[in-house]
């Protein structure tokens, strides 16, 4: 048995959420934070045979795709004034980062 931690856009979470339910794999939802822009994503942990693995990870694939997003960020003003103006910068956001481990041991109580 394998235990799959995917982190992903709010923004894709749903529909993915859908998806992987509809195809009968079970999937705990997580809201969560990410580190770089602050902005909420969402982590699911999805519990599967090692055979199914590929299965989950492709339709992670096909749902969480990446792309630009302008976000607003603070750039300091000249000196030490404490003076920020925000400032568009455009990042990539979305895909999925995917973890796959192995389960020593798997309990349905």
């Amino acid at each position: 048995m394998k235990l799959i931690i995917a982190i992903v856009q709010d923004e894709d979470s749903g529909n993915l959420v859908d998806v992987l339910t509809e195809s009968n794999f079970r999937v705990t939802k997580l809201a969560t934070t990410g580190g770089f822009l602050k902005a909420g994503n969402t982590t699911l942990i999805i519990g599967v045979e090692e055979e199914l693995v590929d299965k989950v990870l492709s339709q992670i694939e096909e749902i969480c795709k990446r792309r630009e997003q302008i976000i607003t960020a603070p750039t300091p003003v000249t000196g030490s004034t404490g003076l920020y103006v925000p400032y568009p910068v455009e990042v990539e956001v979305g895909g999925a980062t995917v973890f796959v481990v192995d389960v020593d041991k798997f309990v349905k109580i």
